[in-house]
């Protein structure tokens, strides 16, 4: 059966006429009896049909003793009964019509493979029947333009909601009511917010979209713990970017933890965390570190402009020294540059009597806080195209007098004719102030860690990528040495070459010799010195096994060498199985890169630039994007990894060739066009940068594939 269309789900999930409370207690304690209060409580007019073959009525309204007896069409279901009553329930609800079902109980997907049949077998009797489905897992939904608290959390228990700009879509339940509050006791506003559980049907990313047309929303925020759907959440942000509405996303995931698990340095060093912030740039998303950031944010990004990138400079302007150094020194650990005001900027603000004398701060003390003073200083700073923010940070007065504290700024801001984005710091704890501001549509930071997350979140947003087509890899061309007899695991090191040498990455030449113990074999135009490793597809770090030998001079060298690092390699692995010995030429270089592959489980294919050599994981000094990457992203990339500097040209050191490095980028995410998802780690390491004009050079190989069979 055909789903409902965008609008009528809107309706139905947002806005529903009847709501039918399946399950619903006479408990207030429980959840499933906190619903029909809040609901009431909170003004909805519409109907509410409670089912509990139990009772009667529950506060003086009628309880059905079952779906089936329900007489009235309804809109939207919100399942209270516990986990084993709720595939009865869900086909129930189909049978009646329902448009949306939400559900409470947990015990799905979360809890094992009992869970996760579970889970599929309520959606497949959704799916069946038409009926979209929230959770398992939710909280439900609070719309406080519509009056409308189809929701369980306990933050519900206040008086009143206040209404107001922010879409909040969260797979946590008990963050939508932590936003609530803390937005509440701040003056911030919701018009909507979502929790989405377990997504087993509506995803994050669906329902944010359904927000993108909302008139009541004009930014979103997502509490996301994982990115379970990119694709509808990327087509969700680039209509978002399109409507001028900011997307701001939290996300949990900044832990170390599964980095052991990784097969190379590239997975190691770009794990999930990494995919995900490629993903958010990648998209126009903006991150914020912290979770009170995700409030604060949205009122610095509303009504800026959304549609270019933005230079990492502000301007800061304080009442109090002390509260302005702290907002520079967090600034400046983000690295964003609070900057002197430049010439004409400061030539202005020497006529209203503020001496600045190429300090980072434009203080205002001496010249007077006077409304007046605040006001025009602010407009020349608004004014000046130095800056791409402003932030005002106001002292003590804030506290015990907000209206005259608050003056200044809320005038300039009424005739900031460039739209340049404000955000006040307010260095005592200012409740009324926040709420000002709030009021106002002025971002207010409560901590200067805020302030300068905020700051950075934004200035580093940039406008979804618009990416050219990239041509497809034929499986067809690789096939042979990608996979043999649907194994799983890591290709041997030579063919894991030739897939780069495919792929145009020029490869160090090399010379295997098969039985290490016999040396006749050798070619008798071996140029030493020579790079020395033993060839195992069940070694992956040839250094830490001590399987490498540098700078070997001559053949009785290369003869110690290859017994010392093949009886290392069997300490380290006893296991492991040798297939030769790789010889290799000595490159030198100006710099060693790691240059990486990896299909991450939840956003899919990434690329990976980072400093090179044995120290990659300790410097953890790397850039990623989404794979396929564009030449132009590639060269941002090598720009963003610190450690390339030297070959970048600084303070006058020869140049690397950049362009030839941006090339083997752009070559090595073109692994994410293969007709099938084989390829799930690749990696070289180190990747020679030779001079401007010479090239690159591959010097280890790694591949790891996906169990895939051919066809005869």
């Amino acid at each position: 059966m055909a789903t409902a269309s965008p609008e009528s789900l809107r309706r139905a999930l947002f806005s529903p006429e009847t709501v039918a409370l399946i399950g619903a207690s006479a408990n207030p304690d429980k959840s499933s009896g906190r619903v029909q209060r809040y609901l009431r409580r909170h003004g909805f007019k519409g109907r509410l049909v409670l089912v509990n073959p139990e009772r009667r009525e529950i506060d003086g309204e009628r309880c059905y003793g079952s779906i089936e007896e329900i007489d009235v069409p309804v809109d939207h279901a919100f399942v209270l009964v516990g986990t084993s009553r709720v595939e009865e329930a869900v086909k129930a609800c189909v049978a009646k019509g329902a448009k949306v079902a939400t559900i409470l109980a947990g015990g799905f997907s979360e809890s094992g493979q009992l869970g996760n049949d579970l889970q599929r077998r309520v959606v497949a009797a959704a799916r069946e029947g038409g009926m979209r489905l929230l959770g398992p897992n939710s909280m439900g939904i609070v719309n406080l333009h519509a009056a409308t608290a189809l929701c369980a959390n306990a933050a519900l228990d206040v008086q009143e909601l206040l209404p107001g700009p922010l879409g909040l879509v969260s797979q946590s339940g008990s963050v939508l009511g932590t936003m609530l509050s803390r937005g509440q006791a701040r003056g911030i506003g919701f018009s909507k917010l979502i929790s989405t559980g377990n997504e087993a049907d509506l995803s994050a990313g669906e329902i944010a979209d359904l927000l993108v047309d909302d008139p009541d929303t004009h930014a979103i925020l997502l509490f996301l713990e994982a990115v379970r759907d990119p694709v509808h959440l990327a087509h969700m942000a680039r209509r978002a970017q399109a409507a001028g509405k900011p997307v701001i996303a939290y996300k949990l995931g900044r832990s170390d933890a599964g980095r052991e698990l990784a097969t190379s340095h590239t997975g190691a060093i770009a794990g999930a965390d990494a995919a995900a912030d490629a993903f958010f740039r990648e998209h126009g998303i903006a991150r914020v570190d912290m979770i009170e950031s995700l409030i604060e944010l949205p009122y610095l990004m509303m009504g800026a402009d959304l549609s270019r990138p933005r230079r990492k400079q502000v301007a800061v302007m304080t009442t109090t020294g002390g509260g302005g150094a702290m907002v520079v020194d967090q600034l400046s650990l983000r690295s964003v540059e609070a900057l002197a005001p430049a010439p004409q900027t400061r030539e202005c603000l020497l006529s209203l009597g503020i001496e600045t004398a190429g300090s980072r701060l434009v203080d205002l003390t001496l010249a007077g806080t006077t409304k007046e003073h605040a006001q025009a200083a602010l407009a020349v700073l608004l004014a000046g195209e130095e800056s791409e923010v402003v932030i005002p940070v106001i002292g003590s007065s804030a506290q015990f007098k907000p209206e005259l504290a608050l003056a200044g700024v809320l005038a300039a801001a009424q005739h900031n004719a460039r739209r340049k984005p404000i955000g006040v710091f307010l260095v005592p704890h200012a409740d009324e102030s926040l709420r000002i501001l709030a009021g106002a549509g002025i971002a207010g930071f409560r901590t200067p860690e805020t302030a300068a997350d905020c700051v950075r979140a934004f200035l580093e947003c940039r406008p979804p990528s618009a990416r050219d087509a990239v041509p497809a890899v034929s499986l067809s061309s690789l096939q042979r040495i990608l996979q043999a007899g649907g194994q799983a695991g890591s290709i041997s090191p030579e063919r894991a070459s030739d897939v780069f040498r495919r792929l145009g990455i020029r490869q160090v030449a090399s010379f295997v010799l098969r039985d290490f113990l016999m040396f006749e074999d050798l070619p008798t135009d071996l140029s030493y010195p020579l790079a020395v490793k033993v060839i195992s597809a069940d070694i992956q770090h040839k250094t830490e096994a001590g399987a490498v030998a540098l700078n070997i001079s001559g053949r009785g060298e290369l003869e110690l060498a290859v017994r010392k690092i093949v009886e290392s390699a069997l300490v380290f692995q006893p296991s492991a199985r040798i297939d030769g010995i790789g010889l290799q030429g000595m490159e030198k270089g100006l710099a060693e890169v790691v240059l990486g592959f990896r299909r991450d489980p939840q956003i899919g294919p990434i690329v990976v630039l980072g400093a090179g050599g044995v120290l990659t994981e300790i410097y953890r000094d790397f850039a990623t994007r989404l794979a396929p990457t564009t030449r132009e992203e590639a060269l941002a990339m090598i720009d963003e990894v610190k450690g390339l500097a030297p070959i970048r040209g600084y303070r006058g050191l020869p140049r690397g060739d950049l362009d030839a490095l941006a090339d083997a980028v752009v070559a090595m995410s073109r692994l994410a066009l293969l007709d099938e998802p084989i390829v799930t780690e690749a990696e070289i390491n180190p990747l020679i940068v030779k001079r401007a004009g010479e090239g690159v050079v591959a010097v280890d190989a790694l591949v790891t594939t996906a169990e895939y069979r051919m066809d005869a």
